[in-house]
Order: structure tokens, then C-alpha cells, then sequence
């Protein structure tokens, strides 16, 4: 059978239009989701630095608002050791000699006698990563609780930070001066225990020093009266801000009762304004040191006791006899 139909076949034209209008609708929808992503991006970056503006901007605002805590029993940013317990006492912390004893077991060095006005005050600057504030607290730390049980002297310690940067990157020097602090403030009856502990058994300069857990830790071992607020001191580290300013303030001086002085190095000894520069490990020469002090101090003030003066006195009139 013929026909004359033709099948419907579309021609070569119809053809190219309905690729390129295919094509055009492909194009368009990448065009499309080309913008969607970009929009997306875009938003997604807008968020997240948002997000990284809010983290910052909080951040900082909470150090801003954060108070700048200052140690109580402080004065002068040392804490004064007037008297020394029992109690305050550590096994490892030295206890006063027996009368004519040493540490060396010779005679006994000479006790500074008060003056009549005060009794010799003896500042103490220290850093407790330094090996010399160590060597010299251990070679005077017998004298020095003899003369304070006795009323001799006063002593009070000022820790300072000038050690900061030779711990591994820990700041142990401006640590363990605001765990310092924290004993002074929240059981201040245990500062000479734990200072002394500190600088009798040191971690050696540039290792990474004792973290604020284990400087928590002696603090409990010496006895603290508040061990949750001192752990909780330390380990939050509520004083470094002060410590670091504090040994600002010795750095530009002048250090307490001196006219001129200012912090050279640590350990720092100034007795009645005047600083010690003798050997940190001879306690006699240190001794002699003191008395010398104490001794100018005393003569310096001292004034003569006035003479009477003498009154001037009348005498009695003899008695007339009546003539007889």
C-alpha cells in the first residue's frame, strides 16, 4: 500500500532552536544557582564573623569588666611578719634556735636590740624562682624567726615577678607571687610557712615551675585556714594583675621606708631604708649588718636627757627678837 504522507520528522531548523532554547533554560539555572551559593557564602561569612565579633567583643568586655582585685594585709604590697606560731609552722619550715645555738651549731650571732622608738625593720624583696632569694632565706630564715619571736625585728616580705619570662612560657615568677597574695589575704597566719617553702625548695629557672594546682597544694600543706578560698585564689589566679604591678611600682621606686632605692634584682634586703649588699649566704655578715643599722638608728635619735634646772630658793628671814 503507498501514501503519500511523509513522517513527522522535525526539521534541521526546529531542531537547532530547541537545543539552543534547551541550553538557554541550562544556563539560566546555573545562573541561578551560581547567585543562590553566592548568597549563601555571603551570608554564612556574615554570620560567622558576627559570631567572631560577638566572641571578641565579649571577651574583652568581660576582661574590662572583670575588677582589678587587690590582696588584703598587704600595706606596701608586702605583708609584715610580726609573729610566728607555732601553728604557721611547716616540718620543712625552719623553727627558732635554742639559745646559743646556729644553724651551723656554733655560737650564736648577736640579736639587734630594739631601739627605744621601734624595733628594726627589715624588708625582703623576693622572687620566688630566684636561686639567690632561696639561698639567702635559707641561709638566715633561723636568725631572722629568732629576731621576729624575740621583737627584735620586723619582717616583711614583698614578692615580686622579675623572672617572668624564664619558665617555659608559665610565668611561675608572676604565679607564685599571686599565690603569694593569696595566702596573705585569705590565711595570712600560714604566709610565713608557705613563703618559706617556696623559696627553700625551688624549681630551678627556665624549667616550667610548679603549676597553679601544686602551688595550691603546698598552700594546703602548710596548714591554710580557708583552703577552698586560697585554692580558688590561685588556681584563678585573682591577684597576677597585682603582682605585676606591684613590681612595677618597686621598679620605679622609691622602695618602702627609703628615700631614693628601687628594685635591682632579687632578693632585695633593706634594713631601716638602707639595703644590704653583702653575702647572701653569710647570716653573721648579714647579722652585723643589722646591728650596724640599728645601732646608727638609735644614736641618731637619741637625745640627752635635759638636766634639772636648778630653782631658785628663798631664804627664811631670821626672826626678829623683840629688844627685852
Amino acid at each position: 500500500m503507498s501514501s503519500d504522507e511523509t513522517p513527522n520528522v522535525p526539521s534541521p531548523r526546529n531542531t537547532r532552536e530547541a537545543v539552543r532554547e534547551k541550553a538557554q533554560k541550562v544556563h539560566a539555572q546555573q545562573s541561578r544557582a551560581r547567585v543562590m551559593r553566592r548568597i549563601i557564602l555571603g551570608a554564612i561569612a556574615i554570620v560567622a564573623v558576627g559570631a567572631i565579633g560577638t566572641a571578641i567583643t565579649l571577651a574583652v568586655s568581660a576582661q574590662v569588666s572583670k575588677p582589678q582585685l587587690t590582696p588584703g594585709g598587704m600595706d606596701d604590697d608586702g605583708i609584715l611578719v610580726s609573729d610566728i606560731s607555732a601553728s604557721a609552722m611547716s616540718d620543712s619550715t625552719v623553727a627558732p634556735p635554742s639559745p646559743g645555738e646556729t644553724e651551723a651549731g656554733g655560737e650564736a650571732t648577736p640579736t639587734p636590740e630594739p631601739t627605744t622608738s621601734s624595733t628594726v625593720d627589715i624588708h625582703i624583696y623576693v622572687d620566688y624562682l630566684s636561686p639567690d632569694a632561696g639561698e639567702f632565706e635559707r641561709a638566715n630564715a633561723r636568725q631572722l624567726v629568732n629576731w621576729i619571736s624575740e621583737g627584735a625585728a620586723t619582717v616583711t616580705y614583698h614578692p615580686v615577678a622579675l623572672l617572668t619570662a624564664s619558665s617555659n612560657g608559665t610565668k611561675y615568677s608572676l604565679r607564685s607571687a599571686a599565690a603569694a597574695a593569696c595566702v596573705a589575704t585569705h590565711s595570712p597566719a600560714q604566709f610565713y610557712a608557705f613563703n618559706h617553702d617556696l623559696l627553700d625548695d625551688q624549681p630551678e629557672v627556665n624549667t616550667d615551675g610548679f603549676s597553679d594546682a601544686q602551688l595550691a597544694d603546698i598552700a594546703g600543706a602548710v596548714g591554710s585556714d580557708n583552703v577552698k578560698s586560697v585554692r580558688s585564689c590561685i588556681e584563678d589566679q585573682d591577684y597576677v594583675t597585682w603582682a605585676k604591678e606591684a613590681t612595677s611600682r618597686a621598679l620605679e621606686g622609691p622602695l618602702v621606708g627609703s628615700d631614693d632605692l628601687v628594685l635591682t634584682a632579687a632578693p632585695m634586703i633593706v634594713v631601716n631604708g638602707e639595703a644590704y649588699v653583702g653575702a647572701l649566704d653569710d647570716p653573721s655578715e648579714f647579722s652585723q649588718f643589722v646591728l650596724t643599722v640599728a645601732s646608727d638608728a638609735y644614736y641618731a635619735t637619741e637625745t640627752p636627757t635635759p638636766a634639772p634646772t636648778p630653782t631658785e630658793t628663798t631664804e627664811p628671814a631670821p626672826s626678829e627678837t623683840p629688844a627685852s
